[in-house]
């Protein structure tokens, strides 16, 4: 790929993060944060709440349409927990420095409120599908009420679909697993292509059965790791703190492999990472929990809230690690995909084999869920053969951009995302009204609703 073209595409992508993402984000966050009061903080208990009443049940759907919510809930964490926050939030430390971290937890909290808009819009407007059971839903049936013109849900239809195909998540694990079992990079590659068609091809369904038992496992074995990790340096938590809050108002300077960042780059980072991440404004998610089989569109958006803050507390999780360890600012620079590896590497020996099996299931699990949305969003596209078309596509682009390189992939995935950015946030800002937040209305209701399943499967 021509090197000055990269140039150009990765000035466009730092301006956007740099300026007008974060001011979308923020200032949208913040509108819904004042006008709910903020909902996303005053609500945690309750949202804590709905999340385990639906833990209690979690296999009482066989008698109604749609998937049961703590399905979706681990799919959609699967979504965003895995190597966009173990290995895309590592640049944000390495290229926006220590300050990013803060810009990742004001992204976080100000973006749940924005997710809980995103999925309960697609809930309202989510419709049957034509063929089978489910629903269609997601940005581009809100898009449809939010605009007239039908230029707008087409537009977020493609880079839906561009953005759906992980080529990022799926680069890194070739790179992991070739790197560390010694496997050429073709085999590696018609490997997991294969394993994840199998899944995609069986729909949502499929992929949610698969995310329900993985993700869990995953998540835990990679919390502890980082605990050990954090509490062996627990006496340079307060000075890390410190540097952070300074270096994310004043940029941060040149150390050791670290080339120092300004303010706009650290924010650029901070708010690009972790919008990416957890899915604020793409439309992922929205379109993967539209499925839920709930009565009550709030206590699924209230499960997305939850989501981001989980998302968000592992971001944290990696960057402190990194931070601590000192591995963000080693001469020459560690490349993001193995920094992780490197940070926890002398406290785990085994980690050099574990990590890229943790990468894989990380991996495996955000580009089936992702790849599934694809799938859905390119019917409206092409409606006659729309799976055959994305499927062909993922088959060439996966494998194109693993031999291009980690950067040119998570470049591609920055700007797909810019795009999705943009017409959700502006969709979600002109139906801004019609979002209704609520505590607890409705779950007892869900609650009484579950029994009489469990009564009938008896």
């Amino acid at each position: 790929m021509d090197l000055e073209f990269f140039w150009v595409m990765n000035e466009i992508d730092t301006f956007f993060w740099g300026f007008v993402a974060f001011f979308l984000i923020i200032l949208l966050g913040l509108y819904f944060t004042v006008h709910t009061r903020a909902f996303q903080i005053r609500s945690l208990a309750q949202i804590v709440k709905t999340f385990y009443h639906f833990l209690r049940h979690p296999a009482s759907e066989s008698h109604s349409t749609g998937i049961h919510p703590i399905r979706l809930f681990f799919t959609s964490v699967g979504g965003m927990i895995g190597i966009g926050n173990v290995v895309g939030v590592v640049t944000a430390i390495q290229f926006g420095g220590p300050g990013a971290l803060f810009w990742v937890w004001v992204t976080g909290l100000v973006g749940s409120v924005i997710k809980y808009a995103e999925i309960y819009l697609g809930f309202k407007y989510r419709i049957p599908k034509s063929c089978g059971s489910g629903f269609q839903g997601g940005p581009v049936h809100v898009l449809k009420e939010a605009f007239t013109h039908k230029i707008f849900p087409v537009a977020v239809a493609i880079f839906l679909c561009i953005y759906c195909v992980e080529v990022f998540q799926f680069s890194v694990m070739v790179e992991s697993i070739s790197y560390n079992y010694d496997i050429e990079k073709p085999i590696a590659m018609f490997l997991l292509l294969s394993m994840i068609l199998f899944i995609v091809i069986g729909g949502v369904d499929r992929v949610t059965k698969y995310c329900m038992y993985i993700n869990p496992v995953m998540m835990f074995g990679y919390l502890f790791m980082c605990f050990w990790v954090i509490f062996s340096h627990i006496g340079d938590l307060p000075e890390l703190l410190n540097t952070v809050l300074n270096s994310a108002f004043k940029g941060h300077a040149a150390v050791g492999g670290f080339a120092g960042s300004s303010i706009i780059m650290t924010i650029r980072y901070g708010v690009g990472r972790a919008a990416y991440s957890a899915d604020i404004g793409m439309g992922y998610d929205s379109s993967m929990q539209v499925e839920s089989r709930v009565s009550h569109p709030e206590n699924q958006a209230k499960l997305a809230i939850f989501g981001v803050y989980v998302d968000n507390f592992f971001c944290s999780l990696t960057c402190i690690v990194v931070l601590l360890t000192g591995v963000w600012n080693l001469s020459p620079m560690v490349e993001p995909s193995l920094a992780v590896q490197a940070a926890l590497s002398p406290y785990f020996p085994f980690v050099a084999k574990a990590l890229p099996v943790f990468f894989f299931i990380a991996g495996f699990t955000n580009i089936v869920a992702y790849f599934s949305v694809g799938v859905k969003t390119s019917y409206y596209l092409f409606p006659k053969n729309g799976k055959q078309i994305y499927l062909f596509y993922g088959l060439v682009a996966m494998p194109l951009f693993s031999y291009l390189g980690v950067s040119y992939a998570l470049l591609l995935m920055s700007l797909s995302g810019a795009g999705l950015l943009i017409l959700n946030l502006t969709g979600i800002y002109r139906l801004r009204k019609q979002v209704i937040f609520v505590q607890d209305i409705g779950l007892n209701q869900e609650f009484a609703r579950e029994n009489k399943v469990l009564l009938d499967q008896k």
